[in-house]
């Protein structure tokens, strides 16, 4: 067996010496001995950094204190007033907006794009692009306008055909006779033979 796992024997007459491996490594100072001052310090002058730390711990607690009653009294004069929290946000969102515009970055950016879009509108592909949607904006105009012709003389053809005009003429008979009967009272449409006034069949005459 080692020498280490010899010593492990609480009896042994080595017990509390390091291994001979370990007699070597390097100690670090402040952790063999830490004094009770900070290194550089007197003890004085650590009593006094320490009341001073105290002191400026308390100031911080009474800062806070009177912090938290200016908020709360900040608070009660909003009510008073009627300022809601949502008109707050919507102040500050503006507020923060218009810092927003006037800020460099900003400004900067709106530059640029206005550069960007000067070149693009005036850049050949731009120019081209616009010309073909103009051209075929005015065709389709132009089509369009062409069909209603074609159509409006279409129906002007059809009213002016002899089947039309039949057609029309029949029509007028027709309501010519409705109208007629209705006047001498009949109820009942004529015949197209002619026969109005014979009685149908089945049916005796008044």
């Amino acid at each position: 067996m080692d020498t280490a796992g010899q010593d492990i024997n609480l009896n042994s007459p080595n017990k509390g010496q390091l291994p001979d491996f370990m007699i070597d490594v390097p100690v670090d100072p402040g952790v063999a001995a830490q004094s009770p001052a900070v290194e550089g310090l007197t003890e004085t002058e650590e009593e006094e950094l320490r009341a001073e730390l105290a002191k400026v711990e308390e100031e911080i607690i009474t800062l806070r204190q009177v912090l938290a009653a200016k908020e709360r009294h900040c608070g009660e004069l909003k009510r008073r007033l009627g300022l809601s929290a949502l008109g707050e946000l919507k102040q500050n969102l503006s507020k923060s907006w218009h810092d927003v515009q006037v800020s460099n970055a900003y400004v900067k950016t709106s530059e640029k794009l206005g550069e960007w879009n000067e070149k693009v509108t005036q850049s050949d592909l731009y120019k081209k692009t616009q010309e073909t949607l103009s051209q075929a904006g005015q065709k389709t105009s132009a089509a369009l306008s062409t069909m209603g012709s074609a159509i409006s003389r279409k129906l002007g053809d059809m009213r002016n055909s002899a089947t039309f005009k039949s057609f029309e003429d029949r029509v007028g008979t027709i309501k010519s006779k409705v109208v007629g009967g209705r006047e001498n009272g009949s109820d009942s449409l004529p015949s197209p033979a002619g026969s109005a006034d014979q009685p149908l069949p089945g049916h005796a005459p008044f």
